[in-house]
């Protein structure tokens, strides 16, 4: 069984960050855990030619930021009742909020953190950067991304939890979290293994048509060895899942089969890419943060885990 002690819900008031909020609140209910409301004020200090070092006082407009912030969580917490666990209200300053949201989780040993995300693409996303990607690539714990369009506001709602599979550790550590969401939601599950266009398993065949890259054959195994995965999972509620087979590029291929699914919530693992490793390889799961037009639940093959 899942065990989440504490959630740290990140806002800066915006609309996307309140998309989250209700997801937030009815985990916390659900698991009784203590949920952290979070706003970092960042004023990037660290820039010489930021218009604020010209203003009469850095504090003065810290101060007043915070004032208004503050306002704005007490609105949050009265609008909302806590049932069965408790809420906590903090701000921090910081140079950059996806670091400041770091490092509170780090230091607050937060269990998961769940917060809405723009789904920016494109010259926007380039220009403007991604905090919930940031987040979702070195957070230490699971991170649970809401974008605009996902309609998920409480857990019973969730009645299909899709998870990716490429036969690694990774994807076996996603799939023993999906098996436990989907117990404790009542949801179906499904698996989906995507036959990538360069990365084979390896049982694959040694030759594989460019034209045709998903035979027979290669269904077969590749059914054959999720039907083995899900049995290595053990009974339970959330024991039974359908399995799927699709080729394609990996992101696009998740994205594209949980929107014809209609999947309420996705479980993908990251590896943890940074640095120039990360530069070069990609990361398909934030690709699928980015693109999925319902919840991420996102579990790392690093740090902390909830079992």
């Amino acid at each position: 069984m899942l065990q989440i002690k504490t959630i740290l819900y990140p806002t800066d008031f915006s609309k996307c960050a309140g998309h989250a909020l209700p997801l937030a609140l009815s985990l916390a209910e659900c698991y009784g855990s203590d949920l952290h409301l979070l706003h970092a004020t960042v004023l990037h200090e660290g820039d010489p030619g930021n218009a604020v070092h010209r203003l009469p006082s850095m504090e003065e407009l810290y101060q007043l930021l915070e004032r208004n912030a503050e306002t704005q969580m007490k609105s949050t917490l009265e609008d909302h009742d806590a049932k069965g666990f408790s809420i906590q209200h903090a701000q921090v300053r910081g140079i950059s909020a996806a670091g400041a949201i770091l490092d509170y989780a780090a230091e607050g040993n937060i269990d998961l953190i769940v917060m809405g995300t723009h789904g920016r693409r494109g010259l926007r996303r380039l220009l403007l950067g991604s905090v919930a990607e940031e987040v979702v690539r070195v957070a230490p714990c699971p991170v649970l991304t809401v974008p605009e369009a996902g309609e998920v506001s409480d857990p019973g709602q969730i009645q299909k939890i899709l998870v990716p599979v490429d036969f690694s550790e990774h994807s076996r550590l996603a799939l023993r979290y999906a098996h436990e969401l989907a117990s404790g939601c009542g949801a179906r599950l499904h698996l989906l293994h995507v036959v990538d266009e360069v990365v084979y398993p390896e049982f694959y065949p040694p030759v594989v048509s460019p034209n045709h890259p998903v035979t027979d054959e290669l269904r077969d195994q590749s059914i054959e060895q999720m039907k083995s995965l899900m049995g290595a999972v053990g009974p339970g509620p959330g024991s039974e899942a359908d399995i799927h087979v699709r080729s394609g590029r990996a992101a696009h291929a998740i994205t594209d089969f949980a929107a014809e699914l209609g999947a309420d919530m996705l479980v993908i693992a990251s590896h943890g890419l940074t640095g120039v490793r990360h530069m070069l390889l990609g990361s398909v799961t934030e690709l699928v943060v980015r693109r999925a037009h319902c919840p991420v639940f996102t579990i790392k093959g690093f740090g902390k885990t909830l079992f």
